[in-house]
């Protein structure tokens, strides 16, 4: 009985944490700390590793990226960890139920890190599109599916040289591979294409200059 009434307080909490990780603005701050500069009056004003690269160059670039996928990463660890524990008060392995299905708070944990990442409560929801802690996030739940999109990306990129396209494409890939190459869970393909979707979403502005063939190409610049 007692589980019972700390489950609801015990799932908010993990919800809570990958929020926080997530919302972390990491290409912000690299920018910050670097240059004084504001990362969203600059270049495409996105908040994310490809615009820093950019402006700023590969360096910093780097170093937004990796910690980027570092705080997806995490989010998905925490949340293995936490729901693996003794103490976690839901009985989990009925992959049918999401409530008590490992599968389905890990997952969940993931989207809330990259929708943090897109939405962060920092920078008043004005965020990056999620593509590298979305990345960190799928690495830490099946590393085999993130190495069939990250081919799939190598292959739209050096085809079009269009960065979001090939992000597009690799976020879409991503639910395949998780079915067909890593046999994951239900609920994390199910979630996969929630975040997926949510990444397609947040290139909008990229799917309507890709349309229009305004599109800047990977090592052109602006005009």
């Amino acid at each position: 009985m007692r589980g019972a009434y700390n489950a609801p307080v015990l799932a908010a909490g993990l919800l809570v944490v990958a929020y926080l990780l997530g919302s972390i603005p990491f290409s912000f701050l690299v920018v910050k700390l670097m240059t004084g500069g504001d990362l969203r009056q600059i270049g495409s004003r996105n908040v994310g590793a490809t615009n820093v690269t950019r402006a700023f160059g590969k360096l910093p670039g780097a170093i937004a990226l990796v910690l980027d996928m570092a705080k997806g990463y995490a989010a998905v660890a925490i949340a293995k960890w936490v729901t693996a524990s003794p103490a976690w008060p839901l009985p989990v392995g009925v992959d049918a139920s999401p409530l008590h299905s490992r599968a389905f708070w890990i997952s969940l944990c993931a989207l809330i890190a990259v929708l943090a990442h897109m939405f962060p409560v920092w920078l008043r929801f004005h965020g990056g599109k999620g593509v590298a802690t979305a990345t960190g996030a799928f690495l830490a739940l099946d590393p085999l599916a993130v190495a069939g999109a990250a081919i799939v990306f190598l292959i739209v990129l050096v085809s079009t040289r269009f960065v979001s396209l090939a992000s597009i494409v690799g976020a879409a890939s991503i639910p395949i591979f998780l079915r067909f190459l890593a046999h994951a869970p239900f609920w994390t393909i199910v979630i996969s294409i929630a975040i997926a979707i949510a990444i397609i979403l947040k290139h909008h502005s990229n799917i309507a200059r890709l349309t229009q063939g305004s599109e800047r190409r990977m090592g052109q610049r602006k005009e």
